[in-house]
């Protein structure tokens, strides 16, 4: 049987600088599904007939982690530490516009997928402390129509140009934002009924990133994080309902409560020493009690040894598992897509070498 997802934007007026408003229940141009193993796309599986180097692409979903596309400071006292150089100030709107403009490429590179997250990731390199106010919901769990509106003009991108938008919820850097478990669950079940509202069909759903790391709330920690999983999964409009998983720091293979309950697998191949790594936590993870064929997807690792022999996407896909490139980048508005002010285009260095051999391996 295949499994199909939506998710739902508010219905909120969209200013020109971002995109073009559309009312719900719009017609959709990407549908993403599953069956077994493999991800489809419209009914077709993803590189359709693609092999490379022996190894089967068909079926997979290579991404980007673009976490910071809805990107803003809410904290006056930080704000001004993502001003772009050329303004001094930081833009919200312009960062988004800049985001969209940078997909089509993407694109035509053979990326077929992005994640973007609520609450965004560690927006400055080695900082512990996250003073920064970065997050698309408020302390009781409401969306903030603002960046909701930014959040729209992607996902409608995305739908244009048939990509698949694995859109996060929380991250452990900014849950504190929200004031107890109740605004957590009402975050939650607010996201998922803004897309399902929508009718978006190209969206997978990552309750949070990395499960295992700081969460302040017990829901969103590895014991309990299943129970927000299968919370996505009952939420249902016109008998549609969202694929979802959760993902865990970087090395970790994931719980028997998380596999069981998940769509697809989210690994993170931070940290992991050699190519060889990536591929056994592969198969550590098809061995986790409750595995069934499903999709497993690095979407966050931070190697970069692109056009060598070996190197972690190159070992995932020898498993036929999926791969995400994660490059923290400077907030220098150089290179790198996660430190604001983000250059969301190719740039020269490790952003092209990724995008270049996504392309040998996919065709483009």
């Amino acid at each position: 049987m295949v499994a199909t997802i939506a998710l739902v934007a508010l219905a909120v007026a969209q200013p020109a600088e971002t995109g073009r408003h559309r009312e719900p229940g719009a017609s959709r141009h990407t549908e993403v599904s599953i069956r077994g193993d493999a991800f489809y796309i419209n009914g077709r599986p993803t590189y359709e007939g693609r092999t490379w180097q022996g190894h089967r692409i068909e079926g997979l979903l290579l991404n980007s982690r673009m976490v910071q596309g809805i990107f803003d400071d809410l904290n006056p006292d930080t704000r001004g530490l993502f001003a772009y150089p050329d303004t001094g100030v930081y833009d919200a709107e312009r960062n988004t516009r800049e985001f969209i403009a940078a997909m089509p490429e993407w694109r035509r590179h053979g990326l077929l997928a992005f994640t973007i997250n609520l609450q965004g990731g560690l927006p400055r390199a080695g900082a512990r402390d996250q003073p920064w106010h970065n997050s698309a919901l408020t302390e009781s769990g409401d969306p903030r129509p603002e960046y909701m509106v930014r959040l729209e003009a992607i996902l409608d991108r995305a739908d244009e140009l048939g990509m698949v938008a694995i859109v996060g919820i929380f991250y452990f850097g900014q849950d504190q934002r929200l004031a107890d478990e109740a605004a957590v669950v009402r975050g939650l079940d607010g996201a998922v009924d803004w897309v399902l509202g929508r009718g978006y069909r190209h969206v997978l759903i990552e309750v949070n990133n990395e499960c295992n790391v700081r969460y302040d709330h017990a829901i969103l920690q590895p014991a309990r994080v299943h129970e927000l999983i299968e919370r996505v999964k009952s939420r249902e409009r016109d008998g549609r309902r969202l694929l979802v998983s959760t993902s865990y720091g970087g090395g970790t293979i994931p719980g028997e409560n998380v596999v069981r309950a998940a769509d697809f697998v989210l690994l993170h191949g931070n940290g992991v020493g050699d190519p060889a790594g990536i591929a056994e936590m592969v198969r550590a993870t098809r061995r986790v009690p409750g595995y069934r064929p499903m999709p497993i997807v690095f979407n966050e690792d931070d190697h970069y040894d692109f056009g060598q022999p070996a190197n972690h996407m190159t070992a995932a896909i020898g498993e036929y598992a999926s791969w995400g490139y994660y490059d923290q980048g400077a907030a220098d508005y150089t290179s790198g897509y996660q430190s604001p002010p983000v250059k969301w285009g190719i740039s020269p260095g490790r952003n092209r070498a990724f995008f270049d051999q996504v392309r040998e391996i996919t065709g483009g």
